[in-house]
Order: structure tokens, then C-alpha cells, then sequence
């Protein structure tokens, strides 16, 4: 049991929760400070953001171990070529996501919940390969786009829009093939929730592919509890557990300030906080990555400080 500060507040030291614990979890954090799927600079620092709100050591408060894995190498944007407009730096980032998959399943391999802090949601193409090299997984993918285009569909040709298209089997066979397997998850297995912002071409594959999105309309008509509930059964049916990957653009831009690509209209903090706390008491977390912390975009890291106190009440901190 401990005394920490109340993130509601978003003023350390003058509002305190008393919190306690309910599972204590071996954690592996591993970072992906990449910022070339996206056009905005700025992401790769997230990582380094989230750490520096007190993360390692708020987890350890709240009774989890803890091993920090630091960071696998990437490329920047000043050192490499884009490579075309259809799918900007596929090579880096092809490689970034196959040396993450590596460390991903070693942390798997050492009995730790792997936990991984972005950069941009190309993360995910490495977080979801090293876990479903061990394991059937479903995927909740919290996040206001779909991140479902493919390069023939994408308008922008950035590759963190196509990440979970590519999970699903559906792409440029080098995205696809990630980790040498695929598809790493079947799309009845994928989850959406939050989505606000929709491309026609991911729209139409979203329903080619069986894939269920929990529109932001679908939150506010059902509210949060039977949403996540919803998305926990949908992912979690027939697989050995879930990879929740959470963009924090899912939440509205007056709470998360610091994200790359902003849309008015998401979550509270108290949805977002509420999901997560969903989520730990399923008991079906496998992985967990965090992504699209923009410090360059924040204010007094408040976005990155959100992150961590998302993660803990994923990981199982309760008010009382």
C-alpha cells in the first residue's frame, strides 16, 4: 500500500489517492525511440518522456518487478532516404520492428510481461510479432485512426497508418512478413476502440476483414464499461490473451496535448483510465506497448505523466 499522486489533478503534490495493489506482474520495458512512420517529428522521444515521469519507479511502488531492457537501436530521419511517397522509410523501419520483435520475445522468454514505449505506432508491428511468436493473441488497438490503410490505400504514405492492417496479414509483404510470421493475429481478433478518423480505403478493408471497431460513436451510446467489455470478449475469444496498444491520441487533445497527430472529440481521462482498469481485471494482458508521446508538442510532460498513470492502472492500481 502506498501513497501516490493523483494524476486526476494534473498538479503533483496537492491531491493524493490512496492506492493498492491487486496483482504484482514481472515487467520488461523495452523503448522504440522511432519517429519515421509519421510526418511530425518529435515521437522518438516518448520513451525517454515516459521514463523520466517516474514510471520504473511507480511500478515498483505498486509492488511489480521491474527490468529495463533500454532502448533497440533506430535509425533517424537525417541519416536515411524516405524512399518514396507510397511507404516513407520502409527499410528502417522494417528493421527497427524486427530487432524489437527479438527483444520482445526474450522478454517473454524471461517470464516478463513485456512493455513497450514508442515512438510512432510502427512500434506495434515489433511489439505484436515477438509476442505472437509464443502466443495466440487478440489485439485491442485504442487509438483515434485505424492505423488500416495498406501503401495503395494510405493518402499520406506514412507507414504508422498501416501497422495494424499489416498485423492482420494485409500489405507490402515486408511489413507483413515482420518477424516471419503472418498474419500474427486473425481480424476477428482486433478491436478498435476510439476510433474518430477514418480513411475510405481502411474503412472498406475494416469491413472486408471482420475486424469490429468500437467507433467513439459506439463509446458514448454504450458507454466505456460495456465497450470494453465488448472489446476484451471480441479479442480475447480463442486466443491465450490480449496485446493492448494504446495511442495516446485516443484521448481528447485538451487532456493529451502531446501527441503527434491530434483529433478533437476522444476520451477523458477518466474513460481512458477506467478502460485500462478493464483491462487488468480480465486478467488477459499478455504485452502492452504505449505509443505517440510527443514532448516537442507537450505541456510540462503532462501527456507523458497520462501515459504512466495509464499503464499502472493496466497493470492493476485501484484507488482503494
Amino acid at each position: 500500500i502506498a501513497w501516490t499522486p493523483c494524476a486526476l489533478c494534473l498538479e503533483p503534490a496537492v491531491f493524493f489517492c490512496f492506492t493498492s495493489v491487486e496483482m504484482r506482474v514481472n515487467i520488461g520495458i523495452v523503448g522504440a525511440p522511432v519517429d519515421l512512420g509519421a510526418d511530425r517529428r518529435g515521437v522518438d522521444m516518448g520513451a525517454s518522456a515516459i521514463r523520466y515521469a517516474g514510471l520504473e519507479a511507480a511500478l515498483r511502488a505498486a509492488g511489480h518487478t521491474v527490468r529495463d531492457f533500454g532502448n533497440v537501436p533506430v535509425e533517424i530521419a537525417e541519416s536515411t532516404e524516405s524512399g518514396g511517397h507510397a511507404l516513407k522509410y520502409l527499410g528502417p523501419i522494417v528493421g527497427m520492428a524486427d530487432r524489437l520483435a527479438d527483444c520482445v520475445s526474450d522478454i517473454l522468454v524471461s517470464e516478463c510481461l513485456p512493455l513497450i514505449l514508442g515512438g510512432d505506432h510502427s512500434v506495434s508491428l515489433g511489439s505484436v510479432a515477438g509476442v505472437a511468436r509464443h502466443k495466440r493473441i487478440g489485439i485491442i488497438w485504442m487509438d483515434a485512426h485505424g492505423d488500416y490503410n495498406t501503401g495503395d490505400t494510405s493518402p499520406s504514405g506514412n507507414i504508422h497508418g498501416m501497422v495494424l492492417s499489416a498485423l492482420a496479414g494485409h500489405g507490402h509483404p515486408k511489413l507483413v512478413n515482420i518477424g516471419g510470421i503472418s498474419p500474427k493475429v486473425d481480424p476477428r481478433n482486433v478491436v478498435l476502440v476510439g476510433v474518430r478518423e477514418l480513411d475510405d480505403g481502411e474503412r472498406s478493408l475494416l469491413r472486408a476483414t471482420g475486424a469490429h471497431v468500437l467507433s467513439m460513436n459506439s463509446v458514448d451510446r454504450r458507454g466505456m464499461a460495456r465497450a470494453m467489455e465488448e472489446a476484451i470478449e471480441r479479442a480475447g475469444a480463442g486466443a491465450d490473451g490480449i496485446h493492448l496498444s494504446l495511442d495516446l491520441d485516443v484521448v481528447d487533445p485538451f487532456q493529451a496535448p502531446g501527441v503527434g497527430t491530434p483529433v478533437y472529440g476522444g476520451l477523458t481521462y477518466r474513460e481512458t483510465h477506467f478502460a485500462m482498469e478493464l483491462v487488468a481485471e480480465s486478467q488477459r494482458l499478455l504485452s502492452m506497448d504505449v505509443v505517440e508521446v510527443n514532448p516537442v508538442l507537450d505541456n510540462h510532460n503532462e501527456t507523458a505523466r497520462l501515459a504512466m498513470e495509464f499503464i499502472l492502472s493496466a497493470l492493476g492500481k485501484r484507488i482503494i
